[in-house]
């Protein structure tokens, strides 16, 4: 651990100017961000008493290697840049703010070319608009069914919409007349875009403005007399209406503002916030924050000012967090430079923007309401938190303790090899840090083709570690990492625990990659499938967890994830090989050239069977490259042959042309004539014919029975039988005039000679 004496600043080096700070870990990477009014005053405070700091943040000065700073010009600057490095390194004792994932929000998707309504949960992404969120689903579904009468907007999947736009016919919405059928084009991608983005502004709180507009429409359709359309507005201004009595109205005065409230321990702390547009509640959001040091209430509203309002999303004019600035901001404290705050604020909005405290009225009462729902969303989540925390606490020692490691494993990593039958060879590796995947850290390779796991298990970990020995020469040497960047190389951390899919042998593998590079320090372990079963080097006998034991619940996990990241990585490389053509290795042929060639002769058959001069009447194929392509689709047997039957000399003469040898046929086998072959009619399931077996016939055709014997026929119409006498008649007259038995229709004998009735052998 760092002594913060060692890298601490010379007495008077720190400018007393505002500026932005940051602090290093030994690897170089930034741990923490800060800003100050004065550098000098607020560095000095971290060095002054260690011992006397908040107990995290003095785990950050003891961390720290180093700290560097930037002088600003004004604090609105420092705010600004403050913001950016946060969001770019990301450092781990900064105040984060996780998103409380567990409500749904109604989203438009600005990015697309039409735009969709949805609900969604989860992370916010870019170039999307959130409205909320809600309490529930359902409450969003209804929303939407309301008002997709007035804004009807796509609501469809991609798929759906898709599928719509291949057959020219609309879903149900586009009957009904919710939803404009973009799909099909009846409405443009601007008219569709005019819909949504009233949509948006009816939701963002301008709802007078709507609800005027479409009065006035009202009217002028009425004055038209085109009643038809004047009752469709009339129903819309309905269902806007009652859109809105949903609503209560929360603030008086109609005007828009966040009301944000705190609930917070020494550890965590939990934010609410309600955005209210027009005077009803639009929308709730909430966050866990971590509290890395010990920060005031103030000093939490510093943070959240900074994190949720500090970006503004170029597209839509929206925030971070998805929602605009509003006029008003309602805390339930100021910070300390609350008009430097207030003064960026302004900057993002573009008008005037106030923050401050709530006394009394409606807005003191809903500010208490946002504190209750802080304290009751801070109260679920200290539940969870017990729980996962304990177990997850819980897996990493009883880990240490099965396999006997100095430490519990803070840090695993999981390799996973994925092939088929030796093709398009991947590999993954997973990163749990605390128990709990850290995904930014994942990584994928590219193994050399093979169908040894072991092999390429050896080799992905040989790659990996190698990296990090490379890596940590790199940092020693000072040239790891960029001044600018900030950031550590990929593999520059390695893992308390190293687990590979597989059992003994990837095992043995594994540990042999790291002792050729003289790593001794990383844990190898194996979880095998089947039977789960924890295996180690050099240990003969696996170790058993219990099958309800924590530690193997979080090793299965490790395990899973890593098999998902290969298989994920293996389809997508084995759906890019199925796509591999013929032509893709001719010399000198590009993709134009490929597609020049596929559109002339449109298929691979009539490309075999093309000649030079057609494929040199292609643009950009000349001669040399026409014969690399005649010989890159040749079929396999006709370059076989050419390769074992080489043309002759120019020089020798030319004899007359060898005959074409043919293959010996097999020899014919004796047809075997069914007892039906007479009738015409090929052998059903049914009794009587030995289910469609030929047989030779058992006795002379001089003693077979005639055709005028009752069969198992007898008892059907007469005209059946003439028919058979009939046919009888045509085919001794062919025979006779033939003289003698002769075989009909190539293979089939004359009735006559193979035809058995008197039983129950006939089909007919």
């Amino acid at each position: 651990m760092p002594d913060p004496s060692t890298y601490r600043p010379a007495v008077g080096s720190i400018p007393e100017d505002p500026g932005v700070y940051k602090f290093r870990d030994p690897a170089g990477r930034v741990i923490y961000v800060g800003k100050a009014k004065s550098l000098r005053q607020r560095l000095n405070s971290y060095f002054a008493d260690v011992w006397g700091l908040h107990p995290r943040t003095r785990q950050m000065v003891t961390t720290a290697a180093s700290v560097e700073w930037t002088v600003v010009g004004t604090e609105v600057e420092a705010l600004q840049l403050e913001y950016n490095w946060i969001k770019e390194f990301d450092p781990r004792f900064n105040v984060r703010y996780r998103d409380d994932k567990s409500y749904p929000s109604l989203a438009v998707t600005l990015n697309e070319e039409f735009p969709r309504l949805q609900v969604m949960r989860g992370p916010k992404r870019k170039g999307v608009r959130y409205f909320g969120p809600y309490a529930h689903a359902w409450a969003i579904r209804e929303t939407l069914d309301t008002l997709t009468r007035v804004f009807p907007a796509r609501t469809c999947s991609t798929g759906v919409f898709k599928r719509a736009s291949q057959i020219g016919r609309p879903c149900l919405l586009g009957y009904i007349g919710k939803c404009a059928a973009p799909c099909v084009g009846r409405v443009s991608p601007d008219e569709h875009r005019e819909i949504v983005d009233d949509f948006c502004d009816f939701m963002g709180g301008r709802t007078d403005q709507i609800v005027r507009r479409l009065e006035r429409e009202m009217a002028e359709a009425a004055e038209q007399m085109e009643y038809e359309k004047a009752a469709r507005l009339r129903d819309d201004l309905g269902a806007l209406r009652r859109a809105l009595e949903k609503q209560a109205v929360v603030l008086g005065d109609g005007t828009d503002a966040d009301v944000v409230a705190f609930a917070q321990d020494e550890l965590e702390a939990a934010v609410q916030v309600f955005h209210v547009r027009g005077g009803r509640v639009r929308g709730q959001r909430g966050w866990i924050i971590d509290k890395v040091e010990d920060v005031t209430t103030g000093q939490l509203v510093e943070q959240f000012l900074l994190q949720v309002y500090g970006g503004v999303d170029e597209q839509t004019g929206v925030g971070e967090a998805g929602d605009s600035v509003p006029r008003e901001v309602l805390v339930p404290e100021l910070p300390d430079d609350a008009e430097v705050y207030a003064e960026l604020l302004s900057e993002l909005r573009g008008s005037r923007v106030s923050l401050r405290v709530p006394q009394r009225g409606d807005k003191r009462s809903l500010m208490e309401t946002v504190e209750r729902n802080a304290k009751e969303s801070f109260a679920r989540h200290r539940v969870k938190r017990a729980s996962d925390l304990t177990a997850r606490s819980l897996a990493l020692s009883e880990i240490q303790e099965a396999l006997d490691l100095p430490e519990a494993p803070l840090r695993i990593e999981c390799i996973d090899v994925s092939h088929v039958q030796g093709t398009n060879v991947v590999a993954s590796m997973v990163v749990f840090e605390d128990g709990l995947a850290k995904k930014a850290d994942y990584r994928r390779f590219s193994v050399a083709q093979g169908t040894d796991d072991t092999a390429a298990m050896a080799e992905v970990v040989r790659r990996r570690f190698a990296r990090h020995l490379k890596d940590e020469q790199d940092r020693r040497d000072e040239q790891g990492v960029a001044a600018e960047e900030g950031r550590p190389r990929r593999f520059a951390y390695p893992p308390n625990l190293l687990v590979v899919d597989g059992g003994a042998p990837q095992v043995a593998a594994a540990s042999r990659s790291l002792a050729e590079l003289g790593i001794v320090d990383v844990a190898v372990c194996g979880l095998a499938k089947r039977m789960e079963e924890v295996w180690l080097p050099d240990d003969p006998d696996p170790v058993i967890l219990p099958r309800t034991s924590e530690a193997l619940y979080l090793l299965q996990r490790v395990r899973d994830e890593a098999h998902r990241f290969a298989i994920t990585y293996h389809r997508q490389r084995r759906s890019t090989t199925m796509l591999v053509s013929l032509l893709d290795d001719v010399p000198g042929l590009g993709e134009t050239r490929r597609k020049a060639l596929m559109k002339q002769f449109g298929s691979l058959k009539r490309l075999r069977a093309a000649t030079v001069e057609e494929l040199t009447a292609v643009p950009g194929i000349g001669r040399r490259t026409a014969e690399a392509v005649l010989v890159a689709v040749a079929e396999p047997a006709a370059t076989a042959a050419a390769a074992a039957d080489p043309e002759p000399d120019v020089e020798s003469a030319p004899g007359p042309p060898r005959p074409r040898r043919r293959s010996p046929s097999p020899p014919r086998r004796p047809v075997r004539w069914p007892r039906w072959a007479g009738c015409g009619r090929r052998p059903g399931p049914g009794p009587g014919h030995d289910r469609g077996r030929p047989q030779r016939p058992r006795r002379p055709a001089a003693r077979r029975p005639t055709l005028g014997r009752r069969c198992r026929h007898r008892g059907r119409p007469a005209r059946r039988r003439r028919r058979h006498r009939a046919v009888r008649g045509r085919e001794e007259q062919r025979r006779a005039g033939a003289g003698g038995p002769r075989l009909l229709r190539g293979r089939q004998p004359a009735a006559g000679s193979a035809h058995a009735h008197g039983g129950a052998r006939c089909p007919r």
